[in-house]
């Protein structure tokens, strides 16, 4: 029997197509483009975005669900805008027990289905993408342009490649089969029915940075493999995933499925919803994106469901050598104030021998690269209206925490500033901080510090580097590293180390391309194979565990 294609699945059967080959061949493809330019998007498309945000501003959000038994605001923006957004607080039982009815007729629609309408839902959103960028910049602290890239387009791109791989996992095998095995007399004949069967109710639970970008894979890696998902956002960042269950709801209504497929649980203050919903037996997948110890937490204790997290590591930069230091320099300063380092790949530790490093402009001492790498930030944060187009805002009193501790831990080669944002007077901006430390002060760089916080630590040689960066990878993870060499050896051996700690390695960037920037279709972001996270987005063990194949026979 084949499943007759719905009209959802036939519109978009080109975008998934493309994507399709887009994983296979991990070439450079995007289906939403990423410049919010008018002639891409028309004249009106970001006025009314941003009228649709404001609409919600000061008022209750526009979701009719389950269970509400009150309203709850909880956002503060970094960068000071007064937002009041009260969003539908309801009963962790009326919205577990919507999701699980809303099942199996999602169940029953098979993957191709499935798989249209969540196509769907990703057009709708992007039909949305200003008034979505508006929310993310406003909640996260993202520069606008950032907000709309990472928090609209990339995130829709991260979500297409999460279906794509869950549509070819949940097609690697037919839906039936004639089975005949030969026999005296008449052969042996049956007929088998292969049904692809979900795991139960999905939790998201979204992260203060990147709710979107991080929320995405994995809420439409759960939704297309045919589970209802619980959308649990932080505090902080509660308006992107609003809006995005919003217009997902609104999709599955006008496709004639139950629009409890997808829930928001806004929580109280202090309420921790997101380890009572955890916790409970009908919750089967648990997606999560934030701090090392709350992921394991999680990881620990969320026994009856599939954990997927993405906590944190010691991101590395290892410097041996280059033939552009300037360009070198320019890369690193420019990858340590994007977003103020609230990138959970932004590198931390910039690991370079005691005696210098050769260069294309002559030998160069530790002081003069620690020089050069402030110098670009420098030119970056100068002018105030160019660097906070760069650095955002500080997203919570966490990071100036941090900003503050850090300050005493070393040599400060590279002050952190206040600067005044021109637009948002109100808004928390802070230069990155670097501080020169010794390799022995591993118990200091040898731990996550999130934020505009970075460390120069000088080491007895690149062998010594790369010592250290398998130590400190090894025990609390990395998502990223950087090297720079002009040896094949050290890039063979740089890489050897990259592997043997699962760590995605860039080498030698030194143009228009970033350590801390991760392409849909091409880069796999985490690898599940070090503590910064124990899965990767997108793969086929991403989505493949998500759902089972249950047969019958007759």
């Amino acid at each position: 029997m084949t499943e007759t294609p719905h009209p959802l699945f036939t519109r978009h059967a080109d975008t998934l197509e493309r994507a399709l080959t887009a994983i296979a061949d991990r070439g450079y493809w995007s289906a939403y483009p990423e410049s919010p330019s008018p002639r891409v998007y028309g004249e009106i498309a970001a006025a009314e975005g941003e009228a649709a945000f404001r609409s919600y501003l000061a008022g209750k959000f526009p979701l009719d669900q389950p269970g509400t038994l009150d309203w709850v605001a909880t956002e503060a923006s970094p960068f000071g805008i007064d937002l009041g957004v009260q969003y539908p607080h309801a009963d962790a039982e009326a919205l577990l027990a919507a999701a699980a009815t809303a099942l199996p007729g999602w169940r029953d629609a098979g993957p191709q289905t499935r798989t249209g309408v969540c196509l769907e839902i990703l057009a709708r959103l992007h039909a949305h993408v200003f008034e979505l960028a508006h929310a993310v910049h406003a909640t996260t602290g993202q520069a606008f342009v950032m907000a709309f890239q990472a928090g609209g387009t990339h995130a829709l791109d991260r979500a297409l490649e999460a279906l794509a791989y869950a549509y070819r996992e949940m097609t690697r095998h037919p839906a039936t089969a004639t089975w005949e095995k030969p026999a005296k007399g008449e052969p042996l004949r049956m007929t088998k029915t292969f049904h692809v069967v979900p795991r139960g109710v999905a939790l998201t639970i979204g992260c203060n940075t990147f709710p979107t970008w991080n929320s995405y894979p994995g809420l439409f890696a759960s939704l297309v493999t045919g589970n209802p998902v619980v959308v649990k956002p932080h505090p902080r960042a509660v308006l992107p995933l609003a809006i995005t269950v919003r217009y997902a709801r609104e999709v599955l209504a006008e496709a004639g499925f139950d629009p409890n497929l997808v829930l928001l649980a806004a929580e109280a203050p202090g309420e921790g919803l997101a380890s009572t919903l955890a916790l409970r037996p009908e919750v089967r997948i648990v997606d999560f994106t934030g701090s090392p110890e709350y992921g394991d937490w999680l990881e620990a204790n969320a026994r009856q469901a599939v954990v997927y997290t993405e906590k944190a590591g010691v991101n590395t930069v290892i410097i041996d050598s280059t033939d552009d230091f300037a360009g070198m320099c320019r890369n690193i300063g420019f990858s340590l104030v994007l977003y103020s380092g609230q990138m959970c790949t932004t590198p931390q530790n910039i690991l370079v021998p005691a005696g210098g490093i050769q260069t294309d402009q002559g030998h160069k001492s530790v002081d003069e690269v620690v020089a050069g790498i402030a110098a670009a930030v420098g030119k970056l944060t100068g002018d105030p209206a160019r660097a906070v187009e760069l650095t955002g805002a500080i997203v919570n009193d966490g990071v100036l925490a941090r900003l503050d501790e850090a300050g005493g831990v070393g040599e400060v080669v590279l002050p952190s500033r206040t600067v005044t944002h021109p637009s948002y007077p109100r808004a928390v901006v802070r230069t990155p901080l670097i501080v020169k430390l010794d390799a022995a002060a591993v118990a200091t760089y040898g731990r996550e510090w999130f934020g505009p916080i970075s460390f120069v630590v000088t080491t007895d040689s690149t062998d010594h580097s790369l010592a250290l960066f398998r130590r400190t990878v090894g025990e609390r993870g990395a998502l990223t590293a950087s090297v720079y060499a002009t040896d094949e050896a050290v890039l063979a051996a740089a890489e050897t180390a990259a592997i043997e700690t699962g760590t995605h390695l860039s080498c030698n960037l030194t143009g228009g391309v970033f350590v801390n920037q991760s392409a849909a279709f091409s880069d796999f972001h985490g690898s599940g194979a070090n503590p910064a996270a124990n899965a990767a987005l997108t793969d086929g063990a991403y989505v493949a565990s998500r759902f089972r194949v249950v047969q019958s026979r007759r």
